[in-house]
Order: C-alpha cells, then structure tokens, then sequence
C-alpha cells in the first residue's frame, strides 16, 4: 500500500466543528467486513447491532489541559504542549518556536510559574524541569487549554489547513469544547487528545448496552502525538509508530480471553483500543494485564488476533487510524463506504459521526 491510496475526496463543509446536540444522536454508518455491505442507523440503536456475548472495550483515557502559554524570562512569547511528565517535576512537551528553547532559558508561566528547558527530546521536544514551587499539574488545571485538532476551528484560532497534521498550538477551545471533547467514562488522565470514537456514548447508552447483554470493560491509552503524526513515507510499511502507553486491567484481560474462548466478538471502541489490545496479544498470542507501550503499527495484511469489529469515526485521509480502519476491512471497501458517507452527508473527524465495522 502506498500514502496515494489512502487520499479521497471530502468537502470542507463536511469537517464537523461541533459535536451533535446529542452525543448518542450522531449518524452511524455500519459496515460489513465480509460483504461490504453499508447500512445507516444512529449511534443509540448500537444495542440493537450488536449480540448479546458481545465485548465492548472502551479506552478511559482523559484529556488534559495539556497547552500553556507563556514567556521566556529574557522576552518573548512561547507556547508549550506538555506531553507526559518524564520524572518528578520534569516534563516531556511541545515547544514554539522550539529554536530558542535552547537548554537553560527559562520559561515563566501563569501564577509566577517557572519552567528551565533542561534538555533536547527530539524534533520540537524539549524536557522541560518545573521549579520546585511550581506545580505543572496546578498550571495546567488552572491556565491549561485543551489541545483541539486543527480542523477544529475557534474564534481567535491561528492554525494549519485540514491534513497538515495534529497541532494544538494556537486554538483556543470553547466552553462546551471541556466538557464534548471528552469521553462521559474518562478518568485516567493522560492523554492530549480525545479517543474520539467514544465520543457517542452517553451514560444511558451504556446502560442499554449492558441491559441488552453486551459486555463492558475498559483499558487506558494515553493518546499521544504518535497517534496523529503524519504518514510521510511512500510506502506505508516504511512509517514508525511512535509508543504510547496504555495499561490493561486483569478484569478487562480476563474478559477478553473468556469472549474469545466461547467464540464471543470483541468490538473495540476505537482505534487506540484496537492498538492496545492487538499489541498486547503479540506477547504470547493473548491479551496480558498490566502495563506497556504500544508502538504497533496495523496495516493491511495484519492478523488480527482480538478484535472482531471497532466503533470509530471518518479518519483523515493518509491517517495511521485510517490504514488501521482500512487493515480491519480492507481498502477498497472503506474508501467506498467513506464515499458513500460524502454523498449522503455524513459528518467527518473528532466531531463527527461514527462507524460500526462488524
């Protein structure tokens, strides 16, 4: 497969800016992995798609406030995406304009907070160390901003075209942005951005779930910015994934080893879901509770050892969760259903509507 493949056409009207009105009333296109198939619902009849026995597998990773504004203390403004804390006080971000973030500069923050650049961590990545009084938590509770994607614009925002990749700099999010780009069962924080696919679900829903027999369990990745890092190689094959970490609970292993055991579909809720646990299954050929790093990269041709069907949104073209979408249901029959859903006004992205690929 190369990066070409993996182009379609969508109007930019179709970039949904603003959730639904009501998170379980968004369209959801469902897609049959062995006809190709295409049928049209909306989101709260789920229930009523899958079986009793099934699986569901929700990530419960939640979003921080992960973007800071602030100065250097010789002048000048500078914009951080704090990414995971490395070590006690010490940072892992996103730095702009990461020329100056030279190590030593000093960065001074809302409340008098202070950050000192300490060290490279790779392309625009600087290991950023909080002065003992200056809690980067509290920062970012207090002074943070969600990190919207791009194609998510805001009054006041200052960013990329869509496809020019994930950037959190400079797009202010909006009151209702806190409480919609988040899932309603986040609770790991982790992440700087949402697992959009479980979007969707209301706490009602997902009752209905569980009343119509369908299993729930959860796991935790943290989505990171290996999720949206752009595909540059010709060939696919040639793209690295960056690791992310996630952790499986023992409930959630035991879960998925009885469901595969009794011939039981596990349907992931997302592609960050479908990467942990098919990453998980390549230790020992089933999936292991406790903590990792999934740095698996799904491409068609891959075999799928846990996951049978996925809930997940209308990908960017040239995406790793659409190579991922495309692995799970082959190519051609993705790009028609993605085709389709242009036609028929489907809503595309973190905001958009849904698939369900059974």
């Amino acid at each position: 497969m190369r990066l070409s493949d993996l182009a379609y056409d969508l109007p930019e009207g179709l970039i949904a800016q603003a959730p639904a009105a009501e998170r379980d009333g968004s369209r959801l296109l469902v897609l049959s992995r062995a006809t190709g198939i295409v049928g049209h619902h909306v989101f709260r009849e789920l229930p009523t798609l899958l079986r009793p026995g099934d699986l569901l597998v929700l990530n419960d990773t939640k979003v921080i406030p992960a973007r800071l504004a602030g100065r250097w203390e010789s002048g000048g403004s500078v914009e951080l995406l704090l990414l995971r804390e490395a070590e006690p006080g010490v940072w892992e971000a996103l730095v702009k304009p990461a020329a100056k973030a030279r190590p030593g500069r000093v960065i001074v923050l809302g409340d008098g907070g202070r950050a000192r650049v300490a060290a490279y961590a790779g392309p625009g990545r600087r290991l950023l160390r909080f002065d003992p009084g200056s809690d980067a938590r509290g920062l970012l509770e207090r002074h943070g901003r969600i990190p919207l994607p791009p194609y998510i614009r805001r009054p006041g925002s200052n960013v990329p075209r869509p496809g020019s990749g994930h950037s959190a700099f400079r797009n202010p999010e909006s009151a209702m942005d806190r409480e919609r780009y988040q899932t309603v069962y986040a609770r790991e924080e982790g992440a700087i951005a949402a697992p959009t696919a479980g979007l969707h679900f209301t706490e009602a829903l997902l009752d209905a779930v569980a009343g119509a027999g369908i299993g729930v369990r959860r796991i935790t990745l943290h989505v990171g910015p290996g999720t949206f890092q752009p595909i540059r190689a010709a060939r696919i094959r040639d793209h690295r994934m960056e690791p992310e970490r996630y952790v499986i609970p023992e409930a959630t292993a035991q879960a998925v080893k009885a469901a595969k055991a009794e011939g039981r579909r596990v349907i992931a809720v997302g592609t960050t879901a479908v990467r942990t646990l098919e990453h998980s299954a390549l230790r020992g050929g089933e999936v292991q509770a406790g903590p990792a790093e999934a740095d698996l990269f799904i491409t068609p041709g891959h075999r799928f050892r846990v996951v049978d069907g996925m809930v997940t949104n209308f990908h960017l073209p040239g995406s790793t969760p659409l190579v991922l979408v495309a692995a799970l249901a082959g190519l051609e029959r993705v790009k028609a259903a993605y085709a389709e859903a242009v036609a028929r006004g489907y809503r595309f992205y973190s905001y958009g509507d849904a698939m369900l690929i059974l």
